[in-house]
């Protein structure tokens, strides 16, 4: 391998042909114009993306040793390559874009928020997680897996569990089982008083999920609201909808 790992960033680099394919194939089920890969590392998802036709193509890569080596190895990539980390950069396209990517396993989650930053830019995302995030994205309420990524993320983006990807598809192996999923952006989101809104009342709720809502959430409702039988629920017993209505109740 003409390259290192660095465990700092997260790196288990995708080996298994079988799941690139699969994940190219579930690409094609949309239209895609701008294309924006997240984390190529050692290129095995690149590869496939690359000769897409008709596609603008940039990837967003952190570490130095690898932009040296894909644009070694590819060299159609130079000039496409962002170097810099996805949480940092700015919009990479003007007009909207596909994000697809084997995401770095310790920021995951905070590529899912910035996919949201960047929200009326991204009709699809489809990436690849640790299951336990993916299964956490697309949980509904009443799973003890829901929690403040399953309503922000499913608030604008239908949300698919596309399928499982073993350990052995990687190099080196991590000691848990990933999965791929897709986010479609909804022809209507939820209707909120505001991101700021119910992202400040998810994540209040969640962060005491064992409590009553009446007592993680006191400070954002009047004393006469909290009286409603709703706050004597639990934070994962609220439907998504549940949520975005008491957007508006709000003070």
């Amino acid at each position: 391998m003409q390259y290192t790992l660095k465990k700092a960033l997260g790196q288990h680099f995708l080996k298994d042909e079988q799941v690139c394919e699969k994940i190219v194939a579930a690409l094609g089920q949309d239209p895609v114009e701008r294309l924006l890969e997240v984390g190529p590392g050692g290129g095995a998802l690149t590869k496939y993306l690359l000769p897409i036709a008709g596609i603008d193509f940039k990837a967003v890569e952190l570490d130095d040793e690898k932009v040296v080596y894909l644009e070694r190895t590819y060299p159609e990539i130079r000039g496409k390559i962002i170097h810099g980390s996805i949480l940092d950069i700015e919009s990479p396209f003007v007009d909207s874009f596909t994000v697809v990517g084997n995401f770095p396993y310790n920021i995951s989650s905070q590529i899912l928020f910035k996919v949201l930053e960047w929200k009326s830019q991204v009709p699809v995302m489809i990436g690849m997680f640790q299951k336990e995030v993916a299964d956490r994205v697309v949980s509904k309420e009443g799973s003890k897996v829901y929690g403040i990524l399953s309503v922000l993320v499913q608030a604008f983006y239908e949300v698919e569990y596309l399928f499982d990807v073993p350990p052995a598809s990687f190099d080196p192996p991590p000691k848990v089982m990933s999965g791929v999923i897709r986010l479609r952006k909804k022809s209507v989101p939820a209707d909120i008083k505001s991101d700021r809104h119910l992202s400040i009342l998810v994540k209040a709720a969640f962060n005491q999920r064992r409590k009553m809502l009446r007592n993680p959430l006191k400070p954002y409702f009047s004393e006469a609201d909290l009286q409603d039988e709703l706050f004597t629920k639990r934070a994962e017993q609220l439907s998504l909808e549940q949520f975005a209505a008491l957007t508006y109740r709000m003070k």
